[in-house]
């Protein structure tokens, strides 16, 4: 089964610790650390929306692109609670993104990058996002580091909420710098009856060097580094890592 094909209908109920109103404080924080008035905001693999919506909430006018229409569905859903300004989702990789007009700022969060797994698909994202920014637009992102990742190994978690359990299971290759999550997902259905299904989730470790590398490559003038939702530089042992890269 593909990623997040199942995981869509549950994922909202079993991530309700992911700190959205924090990740949007930050995201303004950085805007006006570079200097960034936005109005315009592209939500870059914005998942299920919950981002895409409050950012909208916020006065924000919002593209949101995901490569699952699964989760595009449920985020469309969620978006039509709000009476006004409503985000606008479309289905698109985003090493192929193309959208019909530039941006003021780009937000991919959550490790997104990492789901990307091969080297030449983050540099073409990277092209694409610079190519979808205004002058002066800002690009944050923010990535599981290697160190995370490889501390995840043979590690196994569950969440739960009152119609899914979820169990999954980390392997890391450090040969290739891929991590793996298998994940076997117990739904209840209409009937009553609890229904099994299996997903594979994959990140790469990027190193930080090789990313902002990258973003230089793909054209941006200044690429910063922050610690997890902190502005402040990460310290070696970081979890997760955020970059800002302004467009020139």
């Amino acid at each position: 089964m593909s990623c997040y094909e199942a995981l869509a209908a549950s994922y909202d109920g079993l991530t309700r610790d992911i700190p959205y109103e924090k990740y949007l404080r930050f995201f303004k924080t950085l805007l006006r650390r570079h200097g960034v008035t936005a109005t315009t905001v592209l939500d870059l693999a914005c998942g299920t929306g919950s981002l895409s919506v409050l950012l909208a909430k916020h006065g924000y006018r919002v593209l949101g692109v995901d490569r699952s229409e699964e989760m595009l569905t449920v985020a469309a859903e969620k978006a039509m609670e709000l009476e006004e300004n409503q985000p606008f989702f479309v289905a698109q990789p985003m090493q192929r993104l193309k959208i019909p007009e530039p941006v003021d700022a780009c937000v991919c969060a959550l490790d997104s990058i990492n789901y990307v797994t091969k080297p030449q698909d983050v540099q073409k994202a990277f092209r694409r996002v610079y190519e979808s920014l205004r002058p002066g637009g800002l690009f944050v992102f923010d990535i599981n580091t290697p160190y995370k990742l490889e501390g995840l190994d043979g590690q196994v978690f569950l969440d739960e909420t009152e119609d899914s359990y979820c169990v999954w299971r980390a392997v890391y290759d450090k040969r290739h710098s891929l991590c793996r999550y298998g994940m076997d997902l117990f739904q209840q259905a209409n009937d009553g009856l609890w229904e099994r299904s299996f997903e594979e989730h994959v990140e790469r470790a990027y190193t930080p060097e090789e990313l902002s590398q990258w973003l230089t490559d793909a054209g941006f003038a200044q690429v910063e580094r922050f610690a997890n939702l902190r502005p402040e530089a990460p310290e070696a042992d970081e979890l997760r890592i955020f970059f800002a890269a302004k467009k020139g």
